[in-house]
């Protein structure tokens, strides 16, 4: 065995001798970075005003959304049959610290069972060419698609036999001090509506002493679309021999779940669907 003594290695004196400090340097300057970044997006969601249209609030959004169902009104003419509550669903993220809601509103329209895509675009060739509504085959199915300005969009899309649904959406926004509902109080007091929908419920058997659920929308040219509409645990067959009587002509819809008719001006729909069985009555646009 050698006596040699082995040498040892010289600590390192050229370039990469200072690597793994820089390294070091690097991440806290990331994090420290990232913390910034993450303060002044709380700082700015707390203090600043809104500064691009998709941040305006539910309060701020909403009478953009009521027009927007008052244009879908008048533009499904007499096919429309009833407008559906409006709906604020909360729980979306505005940014990773904030929280946000999305405003909903509907329009139920019906026509020839087989004709859903026609209707759909008649519909959208009456919509405003501003709003470059148009219709197209998806992977999901025939759609409507249109934007009613200011960050509020449009669909339709077929959801039984001769019955499309028209959705207006705000997408994720600041609640602010939310929506308040287009009620019934800006159209008056009891209308053609209330007093269809209240003989639909005698002829059905149902209590028609309760105060309705009252939707509303402002129509372009002036005046307001009306739904009113109450529960009832009617059947559809039930529905189709008692309300047969008060329709003018035959029946606007008559399927398994739905029976619908004119009487006047007013479209009389009985929704017996799971969920949600209702009765309504609408005003269109005038």
């Amino acid at each position: 065995m050698s006596g040699a003594v082995q040498a040892e290695y010289a600590p390192p004196t050229g370039p990469d001798a200072s690597a793994p400090k820089r390294r070091r340097w690097l991440l806290v300057a990331t994090v420290a970075w990232a913390l910034l970044l993450g303060l002044l997006a709380w700082i700015s969601v707390r203090d600043d005003a809104p500064t691009v249209r998709e941040q305006r609030s539910l309060a701020e959004a909403g009478p953009r959304v009521d027009a927007a169902v008052g244009e879908l009104v008048t533009a499904s003419g007499p096919a429309v049959l009833e407008l559906i509550p409006a709906r604020v669903e909360r729980g979306c993220r505005l940014t990773p610290l904030a929280d946000g809601a999305t405003l909903t509103r509907d329009v139920e329209a019906v026509g020839a069972a087989g004709a859903e895509r026609e209707l759909l675009e008649g519909i959208a060739d009456r919509l405003p060419a501003s709003w470059r509504a148009g219709v197209r085959l998806t992977p999901d199915g025939v759609r409507l698609r249109a934007d009613a300005g200011e960050f509020v969009s449009v669909e339709g899309r077929p959801t039984a036999d001769g019955r499309v649904r028209l959705t207006v959406e705000t997408g994720c926004r600041p609640v602010g001090t939310g929506y308040t509902s287009a009620g019934g109080a800006s159209a008056g007091g009891a209308g053609g509506a209330e007093m269809a929908l209240a003989g639909a419920l005698r002829a059905l058997g149902d209590p028609a002493d309760t105060a309705p659920e009252l939707v509303t929308a402002p129509c372009p040219g002036g005046g307001v679309a009306r739904t009113a509409r109450s529960a009832t645990g009617g059947g559809a067959a039930t529905a189709a021999t008692a309300l047969a009587p008060l329709a003018t002509g035959g029946p606007v819809l008559d399927t398994p779940e739905a029976y619908a008719y004119r009487t006047g001006g007013v479209v009389v729909l009985a929704d017996t669907a799971p969920g949600h069985p209702h009765v309504s009555a609408t005003t269109p646009c005038p």
